[in-house]
Protein backbone atom coordinates (compact mmCIF):
# COMPACT_ATOMS: atom_id res chain seq x y z
CA UNK A 1 0.00 0.00 0.00
CA UNK A 2 1.69 3.34 -0.55
CA UNK A 3 1.57 6.36 1.22
CA UNK A 4 0.96 9.12 0.17
CA UNK A 5 2.00 13.09 0.89
CA UNK A 6 -0.71 15.97 1.64
CA UNK A 7 0.22 17.04 -1.80
CA UNK A 8 -0.53 13.87 -3.66
CA UNK A 9 -4.06 13.29 -1.64
CA UNK A 10 -4.92 16.83 -3.19
CA UNK A 11 -4.15 15.74 -6.61
CA UNK A 12 -5.58 12.37 -6.05
CA UNK A 13 -8.61 14.12 -4.83
CA UNK A 14 -9.33 16.80 -7.79
CA UNK A 15 -8.00 14.20 -10.44
CA UNK A 16 -10.93 11.45 -8.95
CA UNK A 17 -13.64 14.32 -9.14
CA UNK A 18 -12.33 15.29 -12.71
CA UNK A 19 -12.10 11.94 -14.32
CA UNK A 20 -14.87 9.88 -12.84
CA UNK A 21 -16.47 12.55 -12.00
CA UNK A 22 -18.04 13.21 -9.48
CA UNK A 23 -18.43 16.68 -7.11
CA UNK A 24 -16.30 17.45 -4.22
CA UNK A 25 -19.27 17.44 -2.45
CA UNK A 26 -20.01 14.00 -3.21
CA UNK A 27 -16.83 12.66 -2.64
CA UNK A 28 -16.82 14.24 1.03
CA UNK A 29 -19.80 12.30 1.12
CA UNK A 30 -18.39 9.04 0.42
CA UNK A 31 -15.91 9.22 2.62
CA UNK A 32 -18.04 10.50 5.41
CA UNK A 33 -20.01 7.26 4.94
CA UNK A 34 -16.77 4.96 4.75
CA UNK A 35 -15.81 6.44 8.46
CA UNK A 36 -19.67 5.84 9.72
CA UNK A 37 -19.45 2.30 8.18
CA UNK A 38 -16.41 1.92 10.44
CA UNK A 39 -17.66 3.87 13.67
CA UNK A 40 -21.03 1.99 13.89
CA UNK A 41 -18.70 -1.29 13.86
CA UNK A 42 -17.06 0.17 17.23
CA UNK A 43 -20.34 2.07 19.14
CA UNK A 44 -23.47 1.24 19.57
CA UNK A 45 -26.08 3.41 18.95
CA UNK A 46 -26.87 4.03 22.42
CA UNK A 47 -24.09 5.83 23.25
CA UNK A 48 -23.58 10.09 22.78
CA UNK A 49 -21.90 11.43 20.40
CA UNK A 50 -20.39 15.22 20.06
CA UNK A 51 -18.50 16.02 17.06
CA UNK A 52 -16.20 18.60 16.91
CA UNK A 53 -15.99 20.40 13.79
CA UNK A 54 -13.29 23.04 11.88
CA UNK A 55 -14.79 25.24 9.26
CA UNK A 56 -12.47 23.87 6.57
CA UNK A 57 -13.25 20.02 4.73
CA UNK A 58 -12.26 18.00 7.84
CA UNK A 59 -14.93 20.22 9.51
CA UNK A 60 -17.50 19.48 6.06
CA UNK A 61 -16.57 15.70 7.33
CA UNK A 62 -17.91 16.09 10.74
CA UNK A 63 -21.26 17.98 9.48
CA UNK A 64 -21.96 15.07 6.66
CA UNK A 65 -20.83 11.93 9.66
CA UNK A 66 -23.26 14.31 11.88
CA UNK A 67 -26.18 14.17 10.06
CA UNK A 68 -25.31 10.16 8.78
CA UNK A 69 -24.90 9.21 12.24
CA UNK A 70 -27.97 11.50 13.45
CA UNK A 71 -30.43 8.99 10.53
CA UNK A 72 -28.85 5.87 11.75
CA UNK A 73 -30.77 7.03 15.38
CA UNK A 74 -27.37 7.77 17.03
CA UNK A 75 -27.61 10.52 19.89
CA UNK A 76 -25.85 13.23 18.00
CA UNK A 77 -24.34 17.19 19.41
CA UNK A 78 -22.63 19.15 17.15
CA UNK A 79 -20.05 21.86 18.14
CA UNK A 80 -18.51 24.41 15.24
CA UNK A 81 -14.87 25.65 16.56
CA UNK A 82 -15.08 29.22 14.95
CA UNK A 83 -11.62 29.62 14.98
CA UNK A 84 -11.95 32.19 11.50
CA UNK A 85 -14.92 33.68 9.50
CA UNK A 86 -13.98 32.00 6.58
CA UNK A 87 -15.05 28.45 5.96
CA UNK A 88 -14.93 26.10 2.92
CA UNK A 89 -17.65 25.77 0.46
CA UNK A 90 -18.26 21.81 1.40
CA UNK A 91 -18.25 22.64 5.15
CA UNK A 92 -21.12 25.60 4.48
CA UNK A 93 -23.35 22.79 1.60
CA UNK A 94 -22.96 20.16 4.75
CA UNK A 95 -24.15 22.72 7.20
CA UNK A 96 -27.19 23.31 5.50
CA UNK A 97 -27.97 20.05 4.87
CA UNK A 98 -27.20 19.31 8.22
CA UNK A 99 -29.35 21.87 9.57
CA UNK A 100 -32.67 19.52 8.93
CA UNK A 101 -31.59 17.11 11.57
CA UNK A 102 -30.25 19.24 14.11
CA UNK A 103 -28.49 22.90 14.88
CA UNK A 104 -24.69 22.89 15.89
CA UNK A 105 -23.41 25.08 18.77
CA UNK A 106 -20.79 27.60 18.60
CA UNK A 107 -17.73 27.77 20.29
CA UNK A 108 -16.02 30.85 20.53
CA UNK A 109 -14.77 30.87 23.56
CA UNK A 110 -13.76 28.64 26.60
CA UNK A 111 -17.05 29.37 28.36
CA UNK A 112 -18.93 27.79 25.42
CA UNK A 113 -17.08 24.66 25.82
CA UNK A 114 -20.26 21.76 26.58
CA UNK A 115 -20.48 19.65 29.40
CA UNK A 116 -18.79 15.95 28.66
CA UNK A 117 -20.74 12.94 29.91
CA UNK A 118 -18.95 9.70 31.15
CA UNK A 119 -20.07 7.55 28.41
CA UNK A 120 -20.00 10.17 25.20
CA UNK A 121 -17.86 9.30 22.19
CA UNK A 122 -16.03 12.49 21.06
CA UNK A 123 -15.57 12.69 17.67
CA UNK A 124 -12.65 15.16 16.15
CA UNK A 125 -13.41 17.07 12.77
CA UNK A 126 -11.62 20.52 13.31
CA UNK A 127 -8.51 20.10 11.06
CA UNK A 128 -7.41 18.07 8.34
CA UNK A 129 -3.93 16.84 6.75
CA UNK A 130 -3.83 19.88 5.00
CA UNK A 131 -2.19 21.93 8.00
CA UNK A 132 0.68 24.25 7.85
CA UNK A 133 1.13 26.17 10.98
CA UNK A 134 0.93 25.05 14.54
CA UNK A 135 -2.84 25.29 16.29
CA UNK A 136 -3.16 28.73 18.09
CA UNK A 137 -5.99 30.85 19.87
CA UNK A 138 -9.72 29.00 20.48
CA UNK A 139 -8.86 25.52 18.58
CA UNK A 140 -6.19 25.18 21.23
CA UNK A 141 -8.18 25.66 24.25
CA UNK A 142 -10.54 23.05 22.81
CA UNK A 143 -7.71 20.39 22.24
CA UNK A 144 -6.34 21.08 25.26
CA UNK A 145 -9.94 20.70 26.95
CA UNK A 146 -10.62 17.46 24.72
CA UNK A 147 -7.27 16.08 25.75
CA UNK A 148 -8.05 16.43 29.74
CA UNK A 149 -10.85 14.28 29.30
CA UNK A 150 -11.09 10.43 29.89
CA UNK A 151 -13.58 10.06 26.63
CA UNK A 152 -12.36 7.99 23.91
CA UNK A 153 -11.93 10.45 20.77
CA UNK A 154 -12.11 9.58 16.95
CA UNK A 155 -9.64 12.01 14.80
CA UNK A 156 -11.45 11.63 11.06
CA UNK A 157 -8.24 11.54 8.48
CA UNK A 158 -5.95 12.74 11.16
CA UNK A 159 -5.46 14.39 14.62
CA UNK A 160 -6.04 18.08 14.71
CA UNK A 161 -2.87 19.72 15.00
CA UNK A 162 -0.55 16.95 13.73
CA UNK A 163 0.89 17.19 10.67
CA UNK A 164 0.66 14.72 7.84
CA UNK A 165 4.68 14.62 6.37
CA UNK A 166 6.57 16.29 8.98
CA UNK A 167 7.58 16.41 12.83
CA UNK A 168 6.01 18.55 15.28
CA UNK A 169 7.11 20.71 18.00
CA UNK A 170 7.47 19.54 21.07
CA UNK A 171 5.19 22.07 22.22
CA UNK A 172 2.52 22.04 19.41
CA UNK A 173 -0.99 21.54 20.92
CA UNK A 174 -2.13 18.59 19.24
CA UNK A 175 -5.50 16.17 19.95
CA UNK A 176 -4.58 12.35 21.40
CA UNK A 177 -7.33 10.27 19.80
CA UNK A 178 -7.54 7.01 20.55
CA UNK A 179 -8.38 5.98 17.09
CA UNK A 180 -8.05 7.34 13.74
CA UNK A 181 -9.92 7.02 10.91
CA UNK A 182 -7.81 7.27 7.45
CA UNK A 183 -9.01 8.35 4.31
CA UNK A 184 -7.61 6.25 1.64
CA UNK A 185 -4.03 6.01 2.92
CA UNK A 186 -2.53 5.95 6.19
CA UNK A 187 -0.19 9.13 6.80
CA UNK A 188 3.52 9.07 7.16
CA UNK A 189 3.29 10.50 10.79
CA UNK A 190 1.48 7.67 11.72
CA UNK A 191 4.67 5.50 11.58
CA UNK A 192 6.54 7.74 13.83
CA UNK A 193 6.96 6.09 17.28
CA UNK A 194 6.60 10.07 18.48
CA UNK A 195 3.33 10.08 17.02
CA UNK A 196 1.88 7.27 19.15
CA UNK A 197 -0.51 8.87 21.72
CA UNK A 198 -1.50 11.44 18.38
CA UNK A 199 -2.46 8.76 16.62
CA UNK A 200 -3.84 6.05 18.70
CA UNK A 201 -4.94 3.01 16.91
CA UNK A 202 -5.58 3.60 13.43
CA UNK A 203 -8.03 2.46 10.47
CA UNK A 204 -7.77 3.17 6.93
CA UNK A 205 -11.28 3.46 5.07
CA UNK A 206 -11.29 3.00 0.96
CA UNK A 207 -13.47 6.34 -0.65
CA UNK A 208 -12.96 4.91 -4.07
CA UNK A 209 -10.31 7.85 -4.84
CA UNK A 210 -9.06 6.75 -8.39
CA UNK A 211 -6.67 3.59 -9.15
CA UNK A 212 -5.00 4.71 -12.03
CA UNK A 213 -4.25 8.02 -10.04
CA UNK A 214 -2.42 5.85 -7.37
CA UNK A 215 -0.58 3.27 -9.91
CA UNK A 216 0.46 6.08 -11.69
CA UNK A 217 1.83 7.98 -8.49
CA UNK A 218 5.28 7.35 -7.15
CA UNK A 219 6.13 7.81 -3.71
CA UNK A 220 8.92 6.31 -1.44
CA UNK A 221 6.90 5.15 1.15
CA UNK A 222 5.19 1.98 1.52
CA UNK A 223 2.85 -0.05 4.18
CA UNK A 224 3.42 -3.61 3.70
CA UNK A 225 -0.21 -5.42 4.42
CA UNK A 226 -1.00 -8.91 4.27
CA UNK A 227 -1.31 -8.71 0.14
CA UNK A 228 1.82 -7.33 -0.54
CA UNK A 229 3.92 -10.05 1.89
CA UNK A 230 2.06 -12.47 0.55
CA UNK A 231 2.60 -11.57 -2.90
CA UNK A 232 6.45 -12.20 -2.37
CA UNK A 233 6.20 -15.59 -1.57
CA UNK A 234 8.21 -17.94 -3.45
CA UNK A 235 5.50 -21.38 -4.38
CA UNK A 236 7.64 -24.80 -3.38
CA UNK A 237 7.62 -27.17 -6.13
CA UNK A 238 6.68 -31.00 -5.70
CA UNK A 239 10.23 -32.12 -6.57
CA UNK A 240 12.08 -29.55 -4.69
CA UNK A 241 14.94 -31.09 -2.15
CA UNK A 242 16.39 -29.76 0.64
CA UNK A 243 19.55 -28.30 -1.31
CA UNK A 244 17.01 -26.28 -3.09
CA UNK A 245 16.26 -23.84 -0.19
CA UNK A 246 20.40 -23.25 0.39
CA UNK A 247 22.72 -23.58 2.67
CA UNK A 248 22.55 -20.87 4.87
CA UNK A 249 25.38 -20.26 7.87
CA UNK A 250 24.78 -18.37 11.04
CA UNK A 251 28.11 -17.06 13.45
CA UNK A 252 26.53 -16.70 16.22
CA UNK A 253 27.05 -16.69 20.38
CA UNK A 254 29.71 -16.34 22.63
CA UNK A 255 30.59 -17.72 26.43
CA UNK A 256 26.70 -16.85 28.31
CA UNK A 257 25.05 -15.52 25.17
CA UNK A 258 24.68 -18.86 23.38
CA UNK A 259 20.58 -18.26 23.64
CA UNK A 260 21.53 -15.55 20.89
CA UNK A 261 22.92 -18.55 18.65
CA UNK A 262 19.89 -20.72 19.21
CA UNK A 263 17.34 -18.39 18.76
CA UNK A 264 18.58 -17.25 15.18
CA UNK A 265 19.30 -21.14 14.38
CA UNK A 266 15.93 -21.70 15.60
CA UNK A 267 14.44 -18.55 13.54
CA UNK A 268 16.53 -19.69 10.60
CA UNK A 269 14.98 -23.57 10.74
CA UNK A 270 11.18 -22.55 10.58
CA UNK A 271 11.64 -20.58 7.93
CA UNK A 272 12.03 -22.51 5.11
CA UNK A 273 16.22 -22.81 5.02
CA UNK A 274 17.23 -26.29 3.22
CA UNK A 275 20.47 -26.47 5.30
CA UNK A 276 21.75 -24.51 8.15
CA UNK A 277 25.46 -24.42 9.57
CA UNK A 278 26.16 -22.25 12.97
CA UNK A 279 29.99 -21.73 13.90
CA UNK A 280 29.70 -21.23 17.50
CA UNK A 281 32.56 -20.61 20.16
CA UNK A 282 34.07 -24.30 21.91
CA UNK A 283 31.70 -23.59 25.05
CA UNK A 284 28.62 -23.84 22.66
CA UNK A 285 28.99 -27.23 20.90
CA UNK A 286 27.41 -29.56 23.42
CA UNK A 287 23.93 -26.40 23.72
CA UNK A 288 23.99 -26.11 20.28
CA UNK A 289 23.63 -30.19 19.62
CA UNK A 290 21.22 -30.84 21.94
CA UNK A 291 19.18 -27.72 21.34
CA UNK A 292 19.25 -27.74 17.57
CA UNK A 293 19.86 -31.16 16.16
CA UNK A 294 18.78 -29.94 12.75
CA UNK A 295 21.86 -27.47 12.48
CA UNK A 296 25.06 -28.90 11.49
CA UNK A 297 27.81 -27.12 13.91
CA UNK A 298 31.26 -25.72 13.49
CA UNK A 299 33.29 -25.19 16.46
CA UNK A 300 35.69 -22.30 16.85
CA UNK A 301 38.68 -22.90 17.87
CA UNK A 302 38.75 -20.49 21.05
CA UNK A 303 36.54 -21.57 23.92
CA UNK A 304 34.56 -18.33 24.93
CA UNK A 305 34.20 -16.05 21.46
CA UNK A 306 34.49 -16.63 17.58
CA UNK A 307 37.93 -15.93 16.28
CA UNK A 308 37.79 -17.51 12.70
CA UNK A 309 36.09 -17.78 9.76
CA UNK A 310 34.98 -21.03 8.68
CA UNK A 311 35.12 -22.06 5.27
CA UNK A 312 32.38 -19.92 3.45
CA UNK A 313 32.40 -20.88 -0.11
CA UNK A 314 29.19 -23.42 0.12
CA UNK A 315 27.17 -21.19 1.78
CA UNK A 316 24.32 -18.93 -0.15
CA UNK A 317 23.69 -17.08 2.58
CA UNK A 318 25.41 -16.07 6.03
CA UNK A 319 23.96 -14.24 9.07
CA UNK A 320 26.64 -12.84 12.03
CA UNK A 321 26.25 -10.80 15.71
CA UNK A 322 23.81 -12.29 17.65
CA UNK A 323 25.61 -12.70 20.98
CA UNK A 324 28.98 -12.89 19.20
CA UNK A 325 30.54 -9.63 21.77
CA UNK A 326 33.03 -7.41 20.76
CA UNK A 327 36.06 -9.25 21.33
CA UNK A 328 39.27 -8.10 19.35
CA UNK A 329 39.49 -11.64 17.97
CA UNK A 330 35.99 -11.34 16.77
CA UNK A 331 36.73 -8.07 15.04
CA UNK A 332 39.46 -9.47 13.08
CA UNK A 333 37.07 -12.42 12.20
CA UNK A 334 34.48 -10.12 10.62
CA UNK A 335 36.69 -8.32 8.74
CA UNK A 336 37.76 -11.54 6.94
CA UNK A 337 34.28 -12.39 6.52
CA UNK A 338 33.35 -9.02 4.48
CA UNK A 339 36.88 -8.76 2.28
CA UNK A 340 35.89 -12.68 1.48
CA UNK A 341 32.10 -13.54 1.57
CA UNK A 342 30.36 -13.95 -1.63
CA UNK A 343 27.21 -15.12 -0.42
CA UNK A 344 24.25 -12.58 0.94
CA UNK A 345 24.62 -11.30 4.10
CA UNK A 346 22.87 -10.30 7.23
CA UNK A 347 24.69 -8.03 9.97
CA UNK A 348 22.73 -7.92 13.36
CA UNK A 349 23.47 -6.93 17.17
CA UNK A 350 27.10 -7.11 18.18
CA UNK A 351 28.11 -6.89 14.47
CA UNK A 352 26.72 -3.96 14.23
CA UNK A 353 28.35 -2.74 16.74
CA UNK A 354 32.01 -3.34 15.86
CA UNK A 355 31.11 -1.48 12.55
CA UNK A 356 30.00 1.56 14.37
CA UNK A 357 33.43 1.28 16.55
CA UNK A 358 35.55 0.36 13.50
CA UNK A 359 33.82 2.35 10.86
CA UNK A 360 36.60 1.13 8.24
CA UNK A 361 34.64 -1.68 7.76
CA UNK A 362 32.05 0.03 6.71
CA UNK A 363 32.93 0.66 3.43
CA UNK A 364 33.47 -3.09 3.01
CA UNK A 365 30.48 -3.88 3.01
CA UNK A 366 29.19 -6.27 0.16
CA UNK A 367 26.42 -4.84 -1.96
CA UNK A 368 22.89 -5.57 -0.64
CA UNK A 369 23.84 -6.42 2.47
CA UNK A 370 20.94 -6.52 5.10
CA UNK A 371 21.69 -4.45 8.64
CA UNK A 372 19.41 -4.61 11.16
CA UNK A 373 19.51 -2.36 14.23
CA UNK A 374 17.77 -1.04 16.45
CA UNK A 375 17.16 2.48 17.06
CA UNK A 376 20.67 2.89 19.44
CA UNK A 377 22.63 0.58 17.14
CA UNK A 378 21.87 2.60 13.96
CA UNK A 379 22.54 5.81 16.03
CA UNK A 380 25.67 4.84 16.64
CA UNK A 381 26.20 3.53 13.09
CA UNK A 382 25.01 7.15 11.36
CA UNK A 383 25.22 9.73 13.88
CA UNK A 384 22.16 10.93 16.34
CA UNK A 385 18.92 12.45 14.96
CA UNK A 386 16.75 15.38 15.65
CA UNK A 387 13.76 13.58 15.87
CA UNK A 388 12.05 9.60 14.17
CA UNK A 389 11.80 11.75 11.12
CA UNK A 390 15.34 13.13 10.87
CA UNK A 391 16.58 9.02 11.71
CA UNK A 392 14.81 7.94 8.64
CA UNK A 393 16.56 10.70 6.36
CA UNK A 394 19.97 9.64 7.67
CA UNK A 395 18.94 5.72 6.94
CA UNK A 396 17.57 6.87 3.78
CA UNK A 397 21.32 8.43 2.79
CA UNK A 398 23.37 5.61 4.31
CA UNK A 399 21.61 2.90 2.41
CA UNK A 400 22.51 4.89 -0.56
CA UNK A 401 25.74 5.64 0.27
CA UNK A 402 26.86 2.31 1.12
CA UNK A 403 24.22 0.30 -1.09
CA UNK A 404 22.66 -1.65 1.67
CA UNK A 405 19.46 -2.47 3.11
CA UNK A 406 18.40 -1.20 6.66
CA UNK A 407 15.72 -2.50 8.75
CA UNK A 408 15.20 -0.28 11.61
CA UNK A 409 13.65 -1.91 14.38
CA UNK A 410 10.30 -0.86 16.30
CA UNK A 411 6.97 -0.95 15.92
CA UNK A 412 6.22 -0.47 12.10
CA UNK A 413 9.55 -1.57 11.69
CA UNK A 414 11.13 0.38 8.38
CA UNK A 415 13.06 -1.68 5.44
CA UNK A 416 14.94 1.10 3.82
CA UNK A 417 16.20 0.04 0.50
CA UNK A 418 19.40 1.72 -1.19
CA UNK A 419 16.84 3.44 -3.99
CA UNK A 420 15.32 5.72 -1.20
CA UNK A 421 12.07 3.14 -0.36
CA UNK A 422 11.24 2.66 2.68
CA UNK A 423 8.91 -0.07 3.43
CA UNK A 424 7.32 -0.21 6.98
CA UNK A 425 5.81 -3.30 8.59
CA UNK A 426 1.89 -4.05 9.28
CA UNK A 427 2.54 -6.51 12.16
CA UNK A 428 4.05 -6.98 15.39
CA UNK A 429 3.13 -5.71 18.74
CA UNK A 430 4.96 -4.55 22.28
CA UNK A 431 5.39 -8.49 23.34
CA UNK A 432 7.97 -9.03 20.91
CA UNK A 433 9.94 -5.69 23.46
CA UNK A 434 12.12 -8.54 25.16
CA UNK A 435 15.54 -9.89 24.69
CA UNK A 436 16.01 -11.72 21.50
CA UNK A 437 13.26 -10.78 18.88
CA UNK A 438 16.34 -9.21 16.58
CA UNK A 439 17.99 -12.69 16.79
CA UNK A 440 14.74 -14.82 15.74
CA UNK A 441 14.30 -11.61 12.83
CA UNK A 442 18.28 -12.13 11.65
CA UNK A 443 17.73 -16.17 11.25
CA UNK A 444 14.29 -15.56 9.53
CA UNK A 445 16.55 -13.43 7.21
CA UNK A 446 18.86 -15.36 6.59
CA UNK A 447 16.97 -18.04 5.63
CA UNK A 448 15.07 -16.49 3.03
CA UNK A 449 17.74 -15.35 1.72
CA UNK A 450 19.30 -18.80 1.17
CA UNK A 451 16.54 -19.94 -0.61
CA UNK A 452 16.78 -17.30 -3.23
CA UNK A 453 14.99 -14.36 -2.16
CA UNK A 454 16.12 -11.25 -3.46
CA UNK A 455 17.52 -8.97 -0.70
CA UNK A 456 14.85 -6.39 -0.63
CA UNK A 457 12.14 -9.65 -0.57
CA UNK A 458 13.75 -11.14 1.97
CA UNK A 459 14.10 -8.29 4.57
CA UNK A 460 10.05 -6.77 3.59
CA UNK A 461 9.13 -10.52 3.81
CA UNK A 462 10.96 -11.51 6.98
CA UNK A 463 10.14 -8.75 8.93
CA UNK A 464 6.19 -9.05 8.13
CA UNK A 465 6.62 -12.87 9.06
CA UNK A 466 8.38 -12.08 12.11
CA UNK A 467 5.86 -9.56 13.34
CA UNK A 468 3.08 -12.05 12.51
CA UNK A 469 4.65 -14.89 14.71
CA UNK A 470 5.17 -12.15 17.60
CA UNK A 471 0.56 -11.47 16.68
CA UNK A 472 -0.17 -15.06 17.03
CA UNK A 473 1.89 -15.38 20.16
CA UNK A 474 0.09 -12.45 21.68
CA UNK A 475 -3.20 -13.98 21.17
CA UNK A 476 -2.01 -17.30 22.80
CA UNK A 477 0.14 -15.78 26.09
CA UNK A 478 -0.78 -12.01 26.21
CA UNK A 479 2.08 -9.88 25.47
CA UNK A 480 3.15 -9.63 28.78
CA UNK A 481 4.03 -13.27 29.21
CA UNK A 482 5.46 -13.45 25.58
CA UNK A 483 9.10 -14.63 25.29
CA UNK A 484 11.26 -15.12 22.32
CA UNK A 485 11.22 -18.18 21.66
CA UNK A 486 7.08 -18.11 21.55
CA UNK A 487 8.23 -16.35 18.71
CA UNK A 488 9.76 -19.47 17.01
CA UNK A 489 7.19 -21.38 18.10
CA UNK A 490 4.27 -19.42 15.73
CA UNK A 491 6.68 -18.95 12.80
CA UNK A 492 4.80 -19.70 9.34
CA UNK A 493 1.62 -18.88 7.95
Amino acid sequence: MKILNTKQIREADAYTIANEPVSSLDLMERASAAFVRWFCDQFVNTRPISIFCGKGNNGGDGLAIARLLSEKAYQVKVYIVEHSENASDDFKANLTRLENHLKPAQIRNDKDFPDITENMVLIDAMLGSGLSKPVSGILAEVIQKLNQTPNKIISVDIASGLYADKSNAKEDIIIKPHCTVSFQFPKLAFMMPQNAELVGNWHVADIGLSAEFISNTSTPYFYTDKFEAESKIIPRKKFSHKGTFGHGLILAGSHGKMGAAILSGRACLRSGIGLLSMHVPGCGYEIMQISIPEAMITVDRDHKHLSELPDIESYSAIGIGPGIGKEKMTVKMLETLLRQIKAKLVIDADALNLLSENPELIELLPKQTVLTPHPKEFQRLAGESKNEYHRLELARDFAKKHDVIICLKGANTSVILSNGEVHFNSTGNAGMATGGTGDVLTGIITALLAQGYEPKDATILGVYQHGLAGDKAADKKGQSAMITSDLVDNLGW
